[in-house]
């Protein structure tokens, strides 16, 4: 079987509901590395990590599903490997889970069992879930170790209640505890049944979405040691070899003649990691990392997530203004208050969602259905492309509606 994972799986809900918890659980690695994560104790970047789901077979069949390779003695089968992005549920980092849902092809959505059901952000998440058109949804009620059956029961029912009426009513819903462990194996069987991989399109123009870039060298690495540039994200289409050449756009911004300007990067792939194993080869499914001869400058601190790579005179093209066909909702998701979702004006300042690039458009036209932006950060993505579309409502952006690109 393939190294690579051949599906990518989000875990989203509100803060603190225990996704980055799961995850450990479920990969056997803590995604929140950073030391601003590791001291407030919440996601504030796209984490990732794979897992291998195995069945254990008895007489009568399958017996159990588990992410070990061995349990109680018996030998396990391998069924599928996949990669997990655990996203922020914290409100103020809604651009960074809007950004990666681009990269996944299910869902589970987190709603710890011990709080009242709808949080604004389990309700924001699940929106955007449906926004971005992810169809395969899992709901986990977690935490069902906090508090009475009773309870658990009636907090079921409020889960019912609020997914009446959109795309997931029907989604099924699992009771777990991830800090304890219980009934992780009924998560993965329902997992397998509900979140199939799609047909991938292996053989179109190379198109990765990047979602993390970042330099690994230890601070003082001579400079004959310095290791170059890595980019992480998700292969959406077409292949990559070892010793490749990429173009990456928009690439690096810089201001010429007060006018921002990208700069599209040309380099060569020194290697490619899925997990921690490399392989020659990368095709679309589950995340993926790039060692490239970058510079390690050019891509510290995400300087590059959002951009898309490709092979050289492949990729669509740069966009410093956007023309959207768009969608709004009827009202503000996220928000405590019920709040109905006003038209849009001239000169408003949006955040915009495309792929896994988060930028900032000022509405210069509006007409019936339509609106013209000029992007303060450009974009590469391609007609027919979903952008989310947030305003500034309070001291937040919140998420208003969905637009598709149309030149």
């Amino acid at each position: 079987m393939s190294l690579q994972p051949e599906i990518t799986i989000g875990l989203v809900g509100h803060v603190d509901h225990g996704k980055t918890t799961l995850t450990e659980r479920l990969t056997g690695k803590w995604t929140d590395t950073h030391s601003e994560e590791m001291k407030r104790g919440i996601t504030i970047r796209l984490g990732y990590a794979n897992a291998e789901f195995r069945e254990i077979s008895g007489k009568k069949g399958t017996e159990k599903y588990t992410v070990k390779k061995k349990v109680e003695g018996k030998e396990t089968k391998l069924l599928r490997k996949v990669s997990f992005v655990d996203a922020p549920g914290h409100e103020s980092l809604m651009a960074t889970m809007l950004s990666g849902a681009k990269l996944m092809d299910g869902a589970l959505l987190m709603v710890a069992a011990n709080e009242q059901c709808p949080q604004p952000q389990t309700a924001e998440h699940l929106m955007a879930l449906e926004i971005s058109g992810i169809k395969n949804v899992v709901i986990v009620q977690n935490k069902i170790d906090l508090i009475s059956e009773d309870k658990i029961i009636k907090n079921y029912e409020q889960i019912k209640k609020f997914l009446k009426g959109t795309s997931y009513e029907n989604s099924p819903i699992i009771p777990i505890s991830a800090q304890h462990g219980v009934n992780v194996d009924l998560l993965i069987e329902t997992i397998e049944k509900e979140i199939q991989t799609p047909k991938r399109n292996g053989k179109a123009d190379l198109q990765i979405i990047i979602a993390r870039s970042f330099d690994v060298n230890k601070p003082g690495t001579k400079i004959k040691n310095l290791i170059g540039g890595v980019l992480g994200g998700a292969v959406l289409q077409g292949s990559i070899n070892e010793g490749d050449t990429i173009e990456i756009k928009p690439g690096r911004t810089v201001e010429e003649q007060n006018k921002i300007v990208a700069k599209p990067i040309i380099t060569k792939v020194i290697s490619l990691m899925t997990g921690t194993e490399k392989v020659k080869i990368l095709t679309p499914g589950g995340s993926v990392a790039l060692l490239t001869e970058l510079d390690p400058g050019v891509v510290k601190s995400d300087a590059l997530a959002g951009s898309l790579v490709g092979h050289k005179g492949k990729l669509p093209d740069v966009l410093y203004e956007l023309n959207l066909d768009i969608k709004l909702l009827d009202r503000v998701v996220g928000s405590k208050e019920e709040l109905k979702v006003d038209p849009l004006k001239t000169n408003e300042i949006l955040m915009l969602t495309v792929n896994s690039a988060a930028t900032v458009g000022i509405i210069k036209e509006i007409s019936k259905d339509k609106i013209n932006c000029s992007l303060k950060k450009p974009i590469c993505a391609s007609k027919g492309d979903r952008v989310t579309i947030s305003r500034r409502i309070g001291t937040r952006f919140r998420l208003i509606g969905y637009g598709i690109i149309n030149y």
